[in-house]
């Protein structure tokens, strides 16, 4: 059974460690946990992890967070990943930070990159892994919040709930949407 996880984020440098890039993040850690390495590819970077029978395609895409939609579609078409075996890891302003909530569709609330792959899939009926990044920023403020860095605070929270969310695309992939979102949610 193959599985796509797809983390957003936007490429380079000025991104890295920023709260729109936690899809990289938790990816990255994932990447190394199982002792693997990104490989640029087309429309984004991937590796692939063995799980108990099951192959992972983690995916970063490189067309910046707008575009994610075309780099999703590519990869589903050409590893033919089912679309209950997507997931999309992402930043949720609207959750307290490090919160981790899975759905299995919904709106984008306003966020690009869930819009853009709404778009180009003509849907929202695909799951994703909601982090919390908080909304500590004032009126009008949004966008330089969350292509910001992380607080100091923030930043000593943070690799624990990078490990739990982790551990919740693992879950997914072995005992499924429900069971998992039965397990996690509200923790």
């Amino acid at each position: 059974m193959k599985y796509l996880i797809v983390g957003l984020g936007n490429i380079g440098p000025a991104y890295h460690n920023t709260r729109h890039n936690i899809g990289f993040t938790i990816l990255d850690a994932f990447a190394e946990a199982s002792n693997v390495f990104f490989e640029d590819g087309r429309y984004g970077t991937t590796c692939t992890v063995k799980l108990k029978g099951r192959t992972l395609i983690l995916l970063k895409p490189s067309t910046f967070m707008n575009l994610s939609g075309m780099a999703v579609r590519y990869w589903m078409n050409k590893e033919k990943i089912e679309l209950e075996n997507l997931l999309i890891l992402v930043d949720d302003i609207a959750l307290p930070f490090g919160t981790l909530r899975l759905k299995p569709r919904g709106s984008d609330a306003g966020h690009n990159g869930l819009r853009n792959i709404q778009d180009v899939l003509g849907h929202n009926n695909y799951n994703r892994l909601r982090f919390g990044v908080g909304d500590n920023f004032s009126r009008g403020g949004q966008v330089d919040y969350v292509l910001g860095r992380w607080t100091d605070e923030e930043s000593l929270s943070l690799p624990a709930r990078v490990d739990k969310a982790v551990e919740i695309v693992k879950s997914f992939c072995l005992a499924g949407l429900q069971t998992t979102m039965n397990q996690y949610n509200n923790k």
